[in-house]
């Protein structure tokens, strides 16, 4: 009896973890320069069925150590789906990466890993959300990471407005869109169909469980105001170090030790100041260098010094290193540590040889993150948004995702 009562609380163990929401899980500190994207340059996977997704990320440690990838499918709220692994996948994951090379030629040693998915051994059947795992030879979690599966069933348009509330006219960006559905039959669209909009592929601050405002035809209306509004942001910051050794107008100085040191020029606070534009590529990071051909291999690791003054603002708050070279993960490494002497907050960041942007977030003693208390926000800042329309029919054991949208804030509206 008592063999049978721990075998069900384990198995009520078991169901509780596997309905937990899935996170992105960040890596350790060995790992780094993590890239994933489906076949164009966007920082985030979005793919139809059958298309491919590339991984790749740099191991510091050198040693070439294995890596396992797994698959795990999701339904809209990022809990794991009811699917058998043989309902979504053809093939076996949970196979070791082959594709690995040393550096060579660089002060910083490392081995960088490939993936593409699909491969030999396993492809994606279903559309819908997933996440990718991956795992070292002790089979310990070393970083997760979610893409996005669709097919192209409904047609989604798409603009961006200026907010309408007056206390926001300036800083705030409203998504507004319609779902046709053309040869797809919806009967249901209040129970059978959900939502997601996401801006700079930023899921922490996504808009979820927005219903249809009303229909028309074979139309799902969405001209929600305050709903699926996002705060506008501002520009990010950038620098480029994919020449060694020449400063720029964002690098005031460099130096070499073990390894080359990039200084930047100190930013300032930009709240309260007037918006300029300035073009970037919305918190991604792109590897290059101008001393190889080879990216993925001949890119030195640099010493980048970063400095923000202190100010009241801050207090006793913390302020952290912004973008998605660390997938925006708040670590110790990426925190800025004061500097009595010059009145700065510093801190010193070993990235890869390239373009990067990157802004200042503030993470008050609560735990709040302010993302744009130093940048501020403007309604005229160029920013992507993109929106997933998810369908479950009656009967159905999964979400499928059968439409993906997009609008560019770039042709903003009134």
């Amino acid at each position: 009896m008592r063999i049978f009562l721990k075998h069900i609380l384990c198995l009520l163990c078991t169901q509780t973890v596997l309905a937990q929401v899935q996170e992105e899980v960040n890596s350790p500190e060995n790992i780094k320069s993590i890239i994933f994207k489906g076949p164009t340059d966007d920082q985030f996977p979005i793919i139809q069925v059958g298309e491919p997704i590339y991984l790749e990320f740099d191991d510091l440690l050198a040693n070439e150590q294995d890596y396992y990838y797994k698959i795990v499918h999701c339904d809209y709220d990022w809990t794991p789906s009811d699917l058998l692994k043989s309902q979504f996948l053809d093939g076996i994951d949970n196979q070791r990466i082959i594709n690995y090379e040393n550096s060579y030629t660089t002060l910083e040693t490392y081995s960088n890993y490939q993936l593409t998915i699909p491969n030999e051994n396993v492809s994606l059947k279903v559309s819908g959300n997933y996440l990718l795992e991956i795992y070292n030879s002790s089979y310990e979690l070393q970083f997760s990471r979610r893409f996005v599966v669709y097919k192209d069933l409904v047609k989604i348009g798409t603009t961006v407005k200026r907010s309408r509330d007056f206390d926001f006219l300036n800083q705030k960006q409203v998504v507004q869109f319609s779902i046709n559905s053309g040869n797809f039959r919806v009967v249901n669209p209040m129970k059978e169909v959900k939502i997601a909009i996401i801006q700079n592929y930023y899921w922490p601050t996504a808009i979820y469980n927005v219903p249809p405002q009303y229909t028309l035809g074979n139309e799902l209306i969405y001209r929600y105001d305050k709903e699926t509004s996002f705060f506008g942001g501002n520009e990010f910051l950038l620098f480029d170090t994919s020449d060694l050794r020449a400063p720029s107008s964002q690098i005031s100085r460099i130096e070499v030790d073990e390894l080359y040191n990039h200084y930047l020029f100190s930013d300032e606070f930009r709240y309260g100041e007037p918006y300029t534009y300035f073009p970037d590529i919305n918190g991604d990071f792109v590897i290059r260098t101008l001393q190889g051909d080879n990216f993925s291999r001949e890119a030195e690791y640099t010493n980048v010094h970063f400095s923000l003054p202190y100010t009241g603002t801050i207090a006793l708050d913390d302020v952290y290193i912004f973008g998605k070279y660390n997938n925006y993960a708040l670590t110790d490494t990426n925190k800025m540590v004061y500097n009595e002497d010059s009145g700065m907050m510093e801190a010193t960041l070993k990235l890869k040889q390239g373009f990067y942007n990157y802004k200042y977030a503030i993470q008050g003693q609560n735990g709040k993150l302010r993302l744009n208390e130093v940048s501020g926000n403007f309604h005229f800042t160029e920013n992507n948004y993109l929106i997933l329309v998810y369908y479950r029919d009656f009967g159905d054991v999964y979400d499928s995702i059968i439409g993906v949208g997009s609008a560019n804030s770039r042709n903003i509206t009134n």
